[in-house]
């Protein structure tokens, strides 16, 4: 697959502590990649890096040929990189609906007036998104009464409202059941495929990453020591020594 996503001995320090070194890896549209590692290994760093919040010390993040590093986070947004978070963010006070309109303002880059006031922009588009992530119904309601895991979906949805080509999922599903983790994951995948979006996500949960993912990475102390198909890296004996350890089973 021709990749989307192309990033080239990336690397980050903090004063002496080297965070992320010399790591390259590649996203295809339409594929799910997990990055994974134990605590302290440059998952965060990375995944900074790639939305612009930090600027690597080397390397390229190429995002379907165009230059990402340089770029401030709100440009890289622009671009078509979409993220969610661990802990969701959303405004509580404003219903499901139009925390999804917010989100189709700034993609369109459209101004509200008197004459057409945000509560009535895109509410089509914005049901159209909550339709597809199975939030149709919840439209109306506050988020600040929903249940964790449709404060999930509604993240996803948000996501989507930018129309990215790369989507980075950080712990997507952090505090939810069993039940809850694989559906979200499911209908991810489904969304992402049909639409040729690349994902990045990171997961503890090994059940969710090797039941989900296409391929793995597998950072350790600021270093990628793996990465392939999960049978592949499930296999490797040094990310068994380093990370999965007991966790293989699971």
């Amino acid at each position: 697959m021709t990749p989307l996503l192309e990033v080239l001995k990336l690397s980050k320090a903090f004063g002496g502590v080297k965070a992320v070194t010399q790591v390259s890896f590649s996203v295809a549209a339409g594929e799910l990649l997990a990055m994974i590692g134990p605590n302290g290994a440059g998952k965060s760093t990375c995944f900074n890096m790639l939305n612009g919040q930090l600027r690597p010390d080397e390397g390229s993040i190429r995002l379907a040929g165009r230059e990402l590093v340089g770029l401030a986070p709100r440009e890289v947004w622009r671009m078509g990189v979409g993220r969610t978070f661990q802990i969701t963010a959303t405004f509580g006070s404003m219903t499901v609906r139009e925390n999804v309109q917010m989100a189709l303002l700034s993609h369109h880059r459209a101004l509200v007036s008197a004459w057409m006031p945000a509560a009535e922009a895109f509410v089509a588009e914005a049901d159209a998104l909550l339709e597809r992530v199975g939030m149709r119904e919840q439209a109306p309601r506050p988020c600040s009464i929903l249940a964790y895991g449709d404060l999930k979906r509604l993240e996803l949805a948000i996501a989507l409202a930018n129309a990215p080509k790369l989507l980075l999922m950080d712990e997507p599903t952090a505090g939810m059941g069993p039940l809850e983790r694989t559906e979200l994951m499911m209908l991810t995948a489904r969304l992402v495929r049909e639409q040729g979006v690349a994902v990045l996500f990171t997961e503890h949960d090994m059940d969710v990453v090797f039941r989900h993912a296409d391929r793995l990475m597998v950072l350790n102390r600021g270093m990628l020591i793996a990465q392939g198909e999960p049978e592949m890296v499930r296999a490797n004996a040094e990310v068994q020594r380093v990370y999965l350890g007991s966790r293989s089973g699971s």
